[in-house]
């Protein structure tokens, strides 16, 4: 089986474990994501919000998480812009018709982190302006990484550092349609209006 088709069987089981009803998978080469064209890219994601219309978008950051991998750097910058552009008529007009109409997520976090990995280029997380506990998760959580068996060799490392670190969740908060929080949020929803 092609490694493509195996990932996406382990995403689906993950999802399965963490109890997502609607995970989509895009269609991109791993570790390529950089030599992809960034308009088309952003496109596809503009129409993913603008038909799923979220509240809040979580990306990773621009550094690209505590692995500093290139496609995660990439879905950052691909996602952020998405997030901005999806609310402006004027990006990708020929979407909107169908029912699809432009929708501002009122949101936008990049995960981030209070730790780094050892012997790794160095990354420099944002800091965190929300901080969400979820130790009692934890256990699910390294059961939906486990998985990914293609991902074997980073089990041992990742449990350590989720046991070390794991008990909370950390984001930085890049965009939002109110002004930015002056305390740290437990609630990444918190200010959030219900729109129809």
């Amino acid at each position: 089986m092609e490694l493509a088709a195996l990932r996406r069987q382990e995403f689906a089981a993950a999802c399965a474990i963490l109890k997502v009803t609607n995970g989509i998978v895009l269609d991109y080469p791993d570790g390529k994501l950089h030599r992809m064209e960034a308009y088309k890219v952003v496109g596809e994601l503009v129409l993913t919000i603008r038909e799923f219309r979220p509240q809040v978008v979580l990306t990773f950051g621009p550094e690209g998480g505590v692995t500093g991998h290139t496609d995660h750097s990439m879905a950052s910058i691909f996602a952020t812009l998405a997030f901005h552009w999806a609310g402006r008529n004027n990006r990708y007009p020929d979407q909107l018709s169908d029912g699809i109409r432009s929708h501002r997520a009122q949101k936008l976090y990049h995960a981030t982190a209070n730790f780094t990995l050892p012997d790794r280029q160095p990354v420099t997380p944002s800091a965190a302006t929300a901080v969400i506990e979820v130790g009692q998760y934890l256990e699910t959580k390294l059961e939906a990484f486990k998985a990914h068996a293609t991902q074997s060799p980073l089990f041992t490392m990742f449990e350590s550092r989720m046991r070390h670190y794991g008990s909370q969740e950390r984001f930085h908060l890049a965009a939002s349609m109110s002004s930015v929080p002056a305390q740290t949020e437990t609630d990444l929803f918190a200010g959030i209006e219900e729109t129809a």
